[in-house]
């Protein structure tokens, strides 16, 4: 898009900022503390690419602090303070959320200049702004013929070196709006990339997972890669660069784990290109960006256990890796404490790598035609929760290896085992819970004299289990199996 279009769209997306109360009243108080405020940053970017702005990023000159508390009582809002010593706060009124940050430098140009891309060093005076009429970009930079040319370009090295975040803030805006990240700001990143490790966990989680929303993630993570931040944020990754694999793979872990984000970037935006009765519970799901970004770091994640479990096998080209979810899961745990998950996603995403294998165990009897009901509503159960993400993992897996072992209908058999255990999920399991069970443990006590315990879940996990194998439809039947069960524990006890 040239230049004209773009500031045609800052002029239109100004008289519609002009329109909103929040920003009228920030005028009034700054006007009766003889403040000069600017609408900055992101705010200003985004009008300029039509898109809207939901939140304000605001420049005051001086008192910014006293400003912010005073417009959180005339909206009636919350205060938050960000930054004591820098001197930013947040104001959440309603739908409005606005970012008051000081000048960090003597005046507007110094501030701008002391910001992270040229695209993000544009400013608006918010007095001309509401008065009406076309209004002055202030953009010492170049920032507007930068954005017109989709390049993400670094106002100065310096810049990157006072705040780290920024590094891995060029990779997210790649991600998110599809720039190109500039030769030199690729080449400043390279050599500052260690610095990204004193940045705290939470700052580095909310850019994480904004880049890993944006359905161009799988190709962003490997430009950080290649410039060498991946491994300073990810180590636990990076431990997988050389590890070989078997004759089913034609990637090292590493090289695989990126395949696969990338395959399943794919497989959740056209899910039916691969599965059927699935693809819309898929397409349902990865709508919503939290389950999406979930599902990536578990697709990144799924192999990490591999290098500590490595074994070769007398041929040369094949390769071991024994319980390798199970150790993938604790390293990922442990990444995740550093990055500040909250628990409800660590568990997430750990459950999805602990059984990410158990598709791919039982795809060779499903082949053959000798997969029970039993082993299949097993599966179906420990993955209940997980079964979409499982399988939507699973293809992009079984995308990702291409090596000359592997069978040639791989996904057209894992998505035919896909949908065994949906109609299973849907047509077996769920319909039987909708019944009241056949036996409880009260029928275990009464019937057995049997107390609480283990064997009470054993039991009762047995019948449920008959009953999908159609041997037992009764209550008769029930207690005829529990009885049967019991007198052969008795036999070989």
């Amino acid at each position: 898009m040239d230049p004209e279009a773009l500031h045609r769209q800052l002029q239109a997306g100004a008289a519609r900022l002009a329109r909103r109360p929040a920003l009228k009243t920030v005028a009034r108080l700054a006007a009766e503390q003889g403040l000069q405020v600017y609408l900055v940053g992101g705010t200003v970017r985004e009008q300029a690419l039509g898109r809207e702005s939901p939140d304000l990023d605001l420049a005051v000159p001086t008192r910014t602090l006293s400003l912010a508390r005073d417009l959180a009582r005339e909206l009636r809002g919350t205060f938050v303070l960000l930054d004591e010593k820098e001197r930013t706060a947040r104001v959440v009124a309603g739908k409005d959320l606005l970012d008051l940050a000081e000048f960090r430098a003597p005046d507007l140009i110094g501030d701008l200049q002391g910001r992270d891309f040229t695209v993000n060093a544009m400013a608006l005076e918010l007095g001309e702004l509401l008065r009406g009429g076309p209004v002055t970009l202030v953009d010492p930079l170049g920032g507007l013929e930068d954005l017109a040319a989709g390049v993400l370009r670094m106002v100065a090295p310096a810049n990157l070196s006072d705040d780290p975040l920024r590094m891995l803030r060029a990779f997210r805006f790649a991600a998110t709006h599809g720039f190109r990240i500039s030769p030199e700001t690729l080449a400043a990143i390279r050599d500052r990339a260690p610095l990204i490790e004193s940045v705290a966990g939470e700052r580095l989680h909310q850019e994480l997972f904004l880049l890993l929303a944006s359905p161009r993630a799988g190709q962003v993570v490997r430009q950080m890669d290649e410039v060498g931040l991946l491994c300073h944020l990810l180590p636990e990754l990076c431990d997988a660069k050389g590890v070989a694999q078997n004759g089913f793979h034609h990637l090292d872990v590493f090289a695989h784990s990126l395949e696969t984000l990338s395959h399943l970037e794919e497989v959740l935006a056209a899910p039916e290109r691969w599965f059927q009765a699935l693809a819309p519970e898929i397409r349902r799901l990865a709508a919503n960006p939290k389950w999406r970004v979930l599902v990536k770091w578990a697709a990144l994640f799924h192999d990490v256990g591999k290098p500590k479990v490595q074994a070769r096998r007398s041929d040369p080209d094949r390769y071991t890796f024994y319980h390798h979810e199970r150790v993938g899961r604790e390293l990922f745990l442990q990444a995740a404490r550093r990055l500040r998950f909250s628990l409800e996603e660590s568990r997430l995403v750990s459950e999805i790598i602990s059984w990410h294998m158990r598709p791919f165990l039982l795809l060779p009897a499903f082949r053959r035609g000798e997969l029970t009901p039993r082993a299949l509503g097993r599966m179906v159960r420990a993955l209940r929760q997980h079964l979409v993400a499982g399988f939507a993992m699973a293809m992009a897996d079984s995308l990702a290896a291409q090596g000359d072992q592997k069978p040639p209908d791989s996904e057209a058999a894992l998505a035919a085992l896909a949908e065994a255990a949906w109609r299973f999920l849907k047509e077996q399991l769920e319909p039987q819970e909708r019944r009241p069970r056949l036996l409880t443990g009260h029928d275990l006590k009464r019937h057995f004299h049997l107390t609480p315990g283990p064997r009470f879940r054993r039991l009762l996990t047995a019948v449920e289990e008959a009953q999908w194998e159609g041997r037992v439809r009764t209550r008769a039947e029930a207690l005829a199996l529990v009885r049967d069960l019991l007198e052969r524990e008795g036999a070989t006890s």
